[in-house]
């Protein structure tokens, strides 16, 4: 018997089918090293991870993101953990602008776990939702305050023109003068290195936590 075929009101039916509009949730790739289990760390490891627990990050410390990565080489981790405590806490520049610029930072690298660990930090330090909400999309924050887009061009000329012109580095020492323009190199070259770490290795967000930037396929 001939096969049966489908009727053109079915066709059309089938055609006119709407798709779901439901955005899919960005793939999470799995992660590239193995974080120890604290019972299970070297005596190098264990040392790191408490000079890091002893310092400003606290006694609460998790070894996750960099700092799980760093745990595999020690040595280094000490070295590394130790710039990015004074970026973090120790700058002259103003936790604002500093957050800001670690956001602007994660964005261009698309970095899951930098923006992640650092959101919240930026919007209880003042930087406006709207704000983080088009950094997150890759817009220009055209609202942000006037310092921030300051910030924001600087980081944009560095990162994707690898120089600063006169005009934007004049800007940005108008507000942090030349202690705080060379510590803000300081924050971004650290963010870069946290941000490479976090995407060589697959570093994400704890499990159930979003992520912020689709995944390449």
């Amino acid at each position: 018997m001939p096969a049966k075929r489908s009727s053109p009101k079915r066709k059309a039916a089938k055609a006119a089918k709407p798709r779901s509009t439901k955005p899919k949730a960005a793939k999470r790739p799995a992660p590239r090293l193995v974080t120890p289990a604290e019972a299970d760390m070297n005596e190098a490891q264990r040392t790191l991870l408490q000079t890091m627990r002893s310092g400003p990050r606290g006694a609460s410390l998790k070894p996750q993101g960099p700092f799980a990565v760093w745990l595999h080489a020690p040595e280094y981790g000490h070295l590394a953990q130790a710039l990015g405590g004074f970026c973090r806490y120790q700058s002259s520049v103003p936790p604002r602008l500093s957050e800001f610029a670690v956001l602007c930072t994660a964005r261009l690298w698309r970095a899951q776990f930098e923006w992640y660990a650092h959101v919240n930090i930026a919007a209880k330090e003042g930087v406006s939702a709207k704000t983080i909400a088009d950094l997150r999309a890759g817009r220009v924050p055209k609202s942000a305050a006037k310092d921030e887009r300051a910030i924001y061009d600087f980081v944009q000329e560095i990162y994707k023109h690898k120089r600063v012109s006169e005009r934007t580095y004049q800007r940005v020492h108008s507000v942090l003068g030349e202690e705080g323009i060379v510590e803000l190199v300081g924050i971004l070259g650290y963010y870069s290195l946290v941000a490479m770490t976090l995407n060589v290795f697959a570093m994400l967000p704890p499990e159930g936590e979003a992520l912020a930037f689709a995944e390449p396929r």
